[in-house]
């Protein structure tokens, strides 16, 4: 198949490009700057100039392949809602040229948008709205395009998914580590994150796109729960650092805007995933990648 991939040069998407090229498919890579277009040619790809602002190039690329699988997400947490409502535009867009092709559309969603008590499976939807969740546009936006005849699929990613070149959640929280002095976690921390390798995130994406089944829900999970304490504790052992636990008012003064997010108790099971596509995860767990060290290595 010819893949058109958003996010093709990025953490998780250059690592799909690779998977994709080693299975024998061809990928048209979204490039929107001249580094993200070198770093996709040199991978193998061919580059399709664009960016997730211009419609009419994702609606071009999507036209002049077989499939689209879309990673691209702007990251700007400062306008959560704002790129929450870029990411449903682009994949209205997306879906347009594939409606009633039978070619397989996959989105990018989370598992953590799920705060159930326990641990969230493929079945499970939220029940709130992008008014409440500004990321469950992208589900939304799926929704739709599955409306309008496309074949569409969510891949929903762990709060983190981990490997060399992260630059996502355990950075950030390392990054604090070093500035604070200690490493913390929230109160008891027995709250728990799903994680995933990339590596094992890269084959699920290019599966669900092979297997191209309609309106399927999939979770690229590969451990179910990690408990946040156990991640303070690797950054504090690999940092020399104390390990300290931080309540009340203390979250927002020394996590910021990410104590939402680590506090949050969101574990998520891939049962239903691995049985329907034959999934395995076989890279390294978080705590594993973390005592690996590449992440505490300074640039």
């Amino acid at each position: 198949m010819r893949i058109f991939l958003t996010g093709a040069s990025g953490f998780i998407g250059s690592a799909i490009t690779k998977e994709l090229l080693k299975r024998g498919h061809q990928v048209l890579g979204l490039a929107r700057s001249e580094q993200s277009a070198q770093a996709i040619a040199a991978a193998g790809a061919e580059v399709h100039r664009g960016s997730l602002d211009d419609l009419a190039s994702l609606e071009r690329g999507a036209a002049a392949s077989d499939g689209v699988i879309h990673t691209a997400f702007i990251h700007d947490f400062s306008k959560y809602k704002d790129n929450s409502e870029t990411d449903r535009a682009a994949i209205g867009a997306l879906g347009t040229p594939l409606a009633g092709t039978g070619r397989p559309l996959i989105i990018t969603s989370g598992t953590a948008l799920l705060q159930l008590g326990r641990p969230a499976t493929e079945a499970d939807r939220s029940g709130v709205g992008s008014d409440q969740i500004p990321r469950l546009a992208s589900e939304e936006a799926a929704s739709a395009a599955a409306e309008k005849g496309v074949r569409v699929s969510v891949v929903r990613l762990p709060p983190t998914v981990h490997g060399q070149g992260d630059h996502g959640f355990v950075p950030m929280l390392i990054g604090l580590a070093r500035q604070k002095g200690v490493s913390a976690y929230v109160g008891e921390g027995r709250n728990r994150w799903s994680t995933v390798h990339r590596l094992d995130a890269a084959r699920l994406f290019v599966l669900a796109a092979e297997k191209a089944a309609k309106d399927a829900v999939y979770h690229g999970v590969g451990e179910e729960g990690v408990a946040t304490r156990d991640i303070a504790e690797a950054i504090g052992r690999h940092l020399n650092l104390p390990v300290v636990s931080k309540s009340g008012d203390e979250v927002a003064d020394h996590f910021g805007w990410i104590g939402g997010f680590f506090s949050s108790d969101v574990p998520a099971s891939s049962a239903e995933t691995q049985k329907r596509l034959g999934w395995k995860p076989t890279q390294p767990g978080l705590i594993a990648d973390l005592d690996a060290g590449h992440y505490f290595v300074h640039a």
